[in-house]
């Protein structure tokens, strides 16, 4: 398993360790033996042009996923996240700016591993899936937390 972690922000602290073990622990549990996944955290003006110049929204996000190669034996992906966001929702929501970023992470990987969140089942599931992956790495949301919408739609 080869997971890199970029921090090119300034916006919010990054435990590029904990993004590791739980790139690792998600990817044991729902994708392929051999993956190549990279992740980086930048500031929402990248963020927004990457969303614009291959999303066709222009305006900043949260997280983007972007699979590169996907099959029974890998998986190579890209995970980039805001730590302007981040630190923006985390203020918001009432909860440290690295455990939002957290989130983001998380839920990127599971759209990676192929997890979808279009329909409200698949939400809530996907919801449960973050929430598993959360309290694995000593987090958990607070009520307030809670009543958001899960990461990729905030």
């Amino acid at each position: 398993m080869d997971i890199e972690v970029a921090d090119q922000q300034t916006a919010t602290d990054v435990d590029a360790a904990l993004l590791e073990r739980v790139a690792v622990a998600i990817v044991r549990d729902h994708g392929p033996s051999t993956c190549h996944i990279s992740i980086a955290i930048v500031d929402d003006d990248t963020i927004h042009r990457l969303n614009r110049q291959f999303l066709q929204h222009d305006y900043a996000t949260d997280v983007l996923s972007f699979v590169l190669e996907r099959s029974s034996d890998l998986l190579e992906g890209e995970i980039v996240v805001s730590g302007e966001t981040a630190r923006a929702q985390a203020a918001r929501y009432g909860w440290p700016p690295d455990h939002e970023l957290l989130l983001y992470v998380i839920h990127g990987l599971l759209h990676l591993v192929g997890w979808d969140d279009q329909t409200p089942a698949a939400r809530s599931a996907m919801r449960c899936a973050e929430d598993h992956y959360l309290k694995q790495c000593g987090v958990s949301r607070g009520h307030e937390v809670t009543q958001r919408p899960t990461a990729g739609g905030a």
